[in-house]
């Protein structure tokens, strides 16, 4: 008659099993770092893309006057103007619509290696400005303004009724190619995004 011996797992080999466990999850999570910070970047990217839209077109449904403010390192703000003639006030005195805060390992800033020429190939996105200003709008009168009025017509001016075209960098710092832009036409309120690539050894924008 032959006897039957119940035989668990020894506590070397529970160990292993353990061991390899925690190397397999963290293989996964280094994988995954660059997939978050990429996605940190695109969210960054969204938010400041959705509220300069939002501004827009609130200051088109209200026929309001709004003032959004860019404040480094990721912080926008769009406040309503309640000036008496019902023009753009800096700094705006009225009720806050919006405030959005990027995360915060994306900033508005500029990496070099970033085309700093508006004029020759490859150029600044839309060709505004030099690249001297992570946040540069009000081209041609004050560059390098970090804020923007949004009029009832949709238009976008600053506090003396100028157009206000210009551009804003933001990204991960040191992370050339995590690089994103969003420049802003004021005759008509139009907005464009851009991101950064290397293409045949030249870093330069593309349209998103």
């Amino acid at each position: 008659m032959s006897l039957r011996r119940d035989r668990g797992f020894s506590l070397l080999e529970m160990l292993i099993v353990v061991a390899i466990g925690f190397i397999v999850a963290s293989m996964t999570v280094m994988g995954m770092i660059p997939v978050m910070k990429s996605n940190d970047t695109t969210t960054a990217y969204n938010y400041t893309l959705t509220t300069m839209r939002r501004a827009r077109d609130q200051a088109a449904g209200d026929m309001r006057t709004y003032v959004l403010q860019f404040t480094a390192p990721g912080t926008i703000t769009v406040t309503q103007s309640i000036s008496a003639s019902g023009t753009c006030q800096i700094p705006a005195t009225g009720p806050v619509l919006i405030t959005t805060v990027l995360p915060p390992d994306v900033t508005f800033h500029i990496e070099t290696g970033v085309p700093t020429s508006n004029s020759a190939a490859p150029t600044t996105p839309d060709a505004f400005g030099t690249a001297a200003n992570a946040i540069d709008f009000d081209q041609g009168y004050t560059p390098g303004s970090t804020t923007i009025c949004f009029n009832p017509d949709g238009t976008a001016t600053d506090a003396l009724g100028n157009t206000n075209n210009g551009v804003v960098y933001l990204g991960q710092p040191g992370n050339l190619y995590s690089m994103r832009a969003i420049t802003l036409w004021g005759s008509t309120g139009r907005l464009r995004g851009w991101r950064l690539y290397n293409n045949s050894g030249v870093n330069s924008w593309t349209q998103q």
